[in-house]
């Protein structure tokens, strides 16, 4: 690589670093905020809190690198401009396209770091975390099953229990579940036990009986019901009835583009949708040299002034929320119609569209001219 690679690759390196140090920070910071309140109110540890934050981090790199290329390459060509670096190498008959080199390998290196991250860290840490969260949820559900006193997990449950053997057999178990007062619903049971289900926590009741006291209009009427074996969602119970599968997002790109019945069952979604999930993750990385050259093709177009280029660090930032916009778009819409998901591609293209117009028009004769007038 010449030397002149090896400096503006340097340059845009070294910010690169600064950049994505602070905005990881703030953004980690921000979300690790939620997280400790939110953990610590369940009666966590900071070690929980600590792995939770952590489990995050790899989300929040993906999500920023891209706009840490794009604040190193503005920042760097600003700082270029500003003292008279470009306006020398231009000098020395380096075009535009030429100089643009370097500062693409910048943003596929970039783009790489955010492939690794996409592809491979992420949906690791979001398939541990998802684990640890029906772990807690676990923990949760035990701090209710105390022998000897009335407890309340939920609106209009009632729960007892008489006492818990030394084997963790839950002796005399009441359950009263009066969240919809037309349906009210008694459990009694001799003997119960907490079995570990895919959705969370189960009770198993033995020799118990249900009393079902169903409202109709001015009628009551009473179901009594003995059993011998029944099954409790007690995990539905204390989240109010909400149970949730896994997320596309914890599963590897290779399984969505061809998934499977186990995967389609585990998250409740259909192979159009895996396979846009899988696409979304292909299109990211290439975000991250369109905003890489954006920064630096904008720049451009300024030529020196003893002013700065401000004004061309504003249209730099607009190109890159226009970016991000069609971005933004093409996934609200292939999230309402998975088989458009050519789309989600369309926002990298026009950005790489975009930044060879700036370049052409960085490089147009009259502006060498203007240049050259202004340097004078």
């Amino acid at each position: 690589m010449p030397r002149i690679d090896r400096y503006i690759l340097g340059q845009m390196l070294t910010l690169f670093g600064f950049f994505a140090l602070v905005l990881v920070s703030v953004y980690w910071i921000n979300r690790a905020v939620s997280l400790f309140d939110d953990l610590l109110s369940d009666g966590q540890t900071a070690l929980v809190v600590l792995e939770f934050t952590a489990l995050t981090l790899p989300l929040v790199i993906s999500v920023v690198l891209p706009v840490a290329a794009f604040a190193a390459t503005a920042y760097g060509t600003n700082r270029m401009a500003g003292e008279s670096e470009l306006v020398a190498m231009q000098a020395a008959g380096l075009s535009p396209w030429r100089l643009a080199r370097p500062v693409l390998v910048f943003g596929v290196f970039v783009g790489l770091m955010v492939a690794v991250l996409v592809h491979g860290l992420v949906p690791l840490a979001r398939a541990r975390l998802a684990d640890r969260q029906a772990e807690l949820a676990q923990d949760v559900t035990e701090q209710f099953l105390r022998p000897g006193s009335f407890q309340y997990p939920a609106d209009g449950i009632t729960l007892f229990i008489r006492d818990i053997a030394t084997d963790g057999r839950l002796l005399d178990l009441f359950i009263e579940d009066a969240r919809d007062p037309a349906n009210q619903t008694i459990y009694t049971s001799e003997e119960a036990l907490v079995v570990r289900a895919e959705n969370g926590p189960v009770l198993i009741l033995l020799r118990g009986m249900s009393q079902n006291l169903r409202q109709n209009g001015d009628r009551q009427a009473l179901a009594v019901t003995r059993f011998q074996e029944f099954s409790y969602d007690i995990g539905a119970m204390l989240t109010g009835g909400g149970r949730r599968g896994r997320d596309l997002r914890d599963y590897g790109t290779l399984r969505l583009l061809d998934p499977d019945a186990d995967l389609l069952s585990a998250t409740g979604a259909t192979a159009p949708d895996a396979r846009r999930e899988a696409h979304e993750r292909i299109a990211q990385p290439l975000l991250s040299p369109v905003a890489a050259m954006i920064g630096f093709a904008t720049l451009l177009i300024g030529g020196y002034s003893r002013f700065g280029v401000w004004r061309q660090v504003f249209w730099a930032i607009l190109g890159l929320l226009v970016v991000q916009f069609l971005s933004n778009a093409a996934a609200n819409q292939t999230g309402r119609d998975p088989s458009l998901w050519p789309l989600v591609y369309l926002p990298a293209l026009i950005g790489a569209m975009l930044c060879c117009g700036l370049l052409w028009w960085a490089g147009k004769p009259r502006r060498l001219k203007h240049r050259t007038g202004a340097a004078a």
